[in-house]
């Protein structure tokens, strides 16, 4: 049977390790998961029983596709919150988690064929997402000194449509700071390039806080999630926030493509917003977390990593171990029992030499992962 050329996109790789290591499990094996971005705990105590309440009494239908209205006006309220703006409610898109906002976003701002730029390393699904949609992905290398972030001469390669940007990013959980981020936003516009900023980690950093596009611009799109901060992974609802003259154009897209978000989702989402301690204490492990990964892959042998300031992610060159981290990431998951995802994933042209560890479960978790890794460096 025929098949299109947009289907033809890159496996992602870290779900193929998932599922080496839950075949390893599957053969009775303990495995410590450090491949994949997903919190170790549940969502929010209110959340489920919202959902549980809703359950009881109502149908759980289709929703309005941009959303229900009370979720939407409590997500402009984090704004104010987070970031002391006073959001309009009406530029909140409620999304099927933030996928689903990275296909309405590129099918709302980007023709077929156009270039739109990522750096890298960077989250793979970026690059896959866009060729599925017909459009280029064009990666920028980006560079230590700029903490693995896109800088504002990266952009005068011409011929560009878009630029996404992550802050805090996958894999390296850098974050741009203020004026970085301003600079970059500033170059887009002058270059007539759409500014599509994740920040889906937003929540989740361990010194100064998050800086948000919105905060420098409201002709930016900006894609978040519960997924991460939330703790709701597998519950499939995120938001986006766009400009005003883009919101009904959004909502057709949203209507064909998706009709809505899960209603159920929307119903725990909301309550999840008002969950602060129950977020904090989740923080409070990450961070103990990140201090325990920071001592102790060096010790592993791991050196060469940059501290992370968000996110739940250590990035790791070991391209003076290996020139297949793909190679590496199985012998670790055969011989240590530990899941860590290749940097492939991640930079087509030097991921082959890093590695991403991912510290989102349980504190215990952690230090019996870097107990094994420091056992099989030794080997």
């Amino acid at each position: 049977m025929r098949s299109s050329r947009r289907g033809e996109v890159d496996p992602f790789i870290v779900m193929d390790v998932m599922e080496a290591a839950r075949a390893e499990e599957a053969r009775g094996r303990s495995i410590i998961h450090m491949e994949v971005g997903q919190p170790g705990t549940p969502a929010p105590g209110p959340a489920r029983a919202a959902l549980a309440r809703a359950m009881a009494g109502e149908p759980l239908g289709y929703t309005v596709a941009l959303g229900l209205p009370d979720l939407r006006a409590r997500i402009a309220r984090l704004y104010r919150d987070w970031y002391g703006l006073d959001l309009d409610p009406n530029r909140v898109v409620v999304t099927a988690g933030s996928s689903c906002g990275f296909i309405l976003a590129f099918a709302s701002l980007f023709d077929n064929g156009e270039r739109v730029a990522i750096g890298e390393p960077g989250y793979p699904s970026y690059r896959n997402i866009l060729k599925s949609l017909g459009l280029v992905p064009v990666g920028i290398e980006t560079r230590a000194e700029n903490r693995f972030q896109p800088a504002p001469a990266d952009l005068a390669r011409g011929d560009l449509a878009g630029l996404l940007v992550a802050s805090p990013a996958n894999p390296t959980g850098t974050m741009l700071g203020r004026a970085e981020l301003a600079a970059l936003i500033g170059a887009a516009a002058e270059r007539g390039i759409a500014f599509v900023s994740d920040e889906i980690y937003h929540g989740i950093q361990y010194g100064a806080r998050a800086v948000s596009a919105l905060e420098i611009s409201d002709e930016v799109y900006v894609i978040n999630s519960f997924s991460k901060y939330f703790s709701m992974t597998g519950w499939r609802i995120g938001w986006m926030v766009v400009p005003e003259a883009h919101v009904r154009r959004v909502e057709r897209l949203a209507q064909n493509l998706f009709i809505c978000a899960p209603h159920a989702s929307q119903v725990a989402a909301l309550a999840a917003l008002d969950a602060v301690e129950e977020l904090d204490a989740n923080l409070a492990v990450y961070r103990a977390n990140r201090a325990l990964m920071l001592r102790g892959l060096p010790e592993a042998g791991f050196t060469r990593i940059a501290p992370p300031d968000g996110a739940f992610y250590v990035y790791a060159d070991v391209s003076d171990l290996t020139d297949d981290s793909n190679a590496l990431s199985v012998r670790i998951l055969a011989e240590a029992g530990v899941a860590v995802t290749p940097g492939l994933d991640f930079d087509p042209g030097r991921g082959a030499g890093t590695l991403r560890f991912s510290y989102a479960r349980s504190t215990a978790d952690i230090a019996e992962g870097l107990t094994r890794l420091r056992r099989w460096s030794r080997r």
